[in-house]
């Protein structure tokens, strides 16, 4: 069992790629997420050099850009990823024409619809799947709540919450993809998040 301020004291300002393998050697059961957005190539590339099959889970809401979802697919070929998609039990198609879409992030229904179409259905990800450890991407420049977390936290049921590129700028992430030859999403869109810089809740309720 990894001790989380022991792993935060030790490898706070270790490099990404290092904190990596040393949560995957903790690890029985191993989990990265992603949603294919800015960036995300990174942490997929660094995860499955160290464990080529490692366990991918997509929280597809349906509402992705056109080009998020052809990065997506070169990704998934390219990366050989082990991927399981998770989708919200009421499609976007179904949402749009029953209720209009989208609701602003200011209007009441905004919360129920993001737990409908990201909390969920992460939940019920990490509910099936019952990761000991789970690799996210999220960095601390990213939201002034994710300035104030730790490489090492607390996750769903039990799990680590591992966040090896946290300390990493945006010039690091452009580096990295530009060394590796890896794709990027240029038009992206989180329909629970609609700002860039606002929290969807998935972090937060940890």
């Amino acid at each position: 069992m990894i001790d989380i301020q022991e792993a935060n004291q030790a490898l706070q300002n270790a490099e990404p790629l290092d904190i990596i393998k040393w949560g995957i050697a903790q690890s029985d059961k191993p989990l990265t997420t992603t949603n294919f957005g800015p960036y995300e190539a990174v942490i997929l590339h660094m995860v499955t050099q160290v464990k080529p099959d490692m366990p991918i889970v997509w929280i597809d809401s349906g509402y992705n850009t056109p080009d998020t979802y052809k990065i997506a697919e070169q990704l998934i070929a390219a990366l050989n990823l082990n991927i399981e998609v998770y989708t919200p039990k009421v499609s976007a198609a179904r949402r749009d024409a029953a209720l209009g879409g989208i609701p602003h992030f200011e209007d009441e229904g905004h919360a129920e619809f993001t737990e409908q179409f990201k909390l969920e259905p992460f939940s019920r990800a990490m509910k099936e799947q019952r990761p000991d450890v789970w690799f996210t991407a999220v960095r601390s420049e990213q939201t002034e709540f994710r300035q104030s977390m730790d490489v090492f936290g607390n996750g769903p049921n039990g799990a680590i919450k591992v966040a090896p590129l946290l300390h990493w700028k945006e010039a690091d992430m452009l580096a990295y993809l530009e060394k590796f030859d890896l794709p990027n999403v240029s038009r992206y869109f989180d329909p629970t998040k609609a700002l860039e810089n606002r929290e969807c809740g998935l972090h937060t309720k940890l």
